[in-house]
């Protein structure tokens, strides 16, 4: 089933994402495919939320999302934005692509705290390599 990704105004995200130095966490491995959960940390952890990385062009065994959702995440990232949503409860930010490498998530990151108002240098990330 293809996933259906909710708009979310990045000006209804908590407002610490905007004020405090942010790290994502990946809570699996980079190479477990093209959902990678992880969430948002600040102030040593006693700040967070949840948010998953979503690579929208992976298409077998099946599209991960609709043809529609696809050229939105696409015209997006082509316009230095990034595609901030919720899936299954969750925040998840959508990026073109198929697979997670760091250069990707970094630059996921910083299109988030762009949207947020931050700078890209008080946002970083923590990464676990493997399945």
């Amino acid at each position: 089933m293809q996933a259906v990704i909710t708009d979310v105004d990045p000006f209804d995200l908590p407002e610490w994402l905007g004020t405090h130095d942010v790290v994502w966490r990946a809570d699996q491995g980079l190479r477990t495919g093209h959902l990678v959960r992880g969430r948002l940390t600040a102030d040593s952890d006693s700040l967070e939320i949840p948010c998953d990385l979503l690579a929208v062009d992976e298409a077998y065994p099946e599209p991960v999302v609709d043809d529609a959702g696809r050229l939105r995440v696409h015209q997006a990232w082509r316009h230095g934005q990034v595609v901030i949503g919720e899936l299954d409860s969750r925040l998840v930010l959508a990026v073109p692509g198929t697979r997670f490498g760091p250069e990707l998530v970094l630059d996921a990151l910083g299109r988030l705290a762009r949207a947020v108002g931050a700078h890209a240098e008080r946002y970083a990330a923590l990464l676990r390599l493997g399945a």
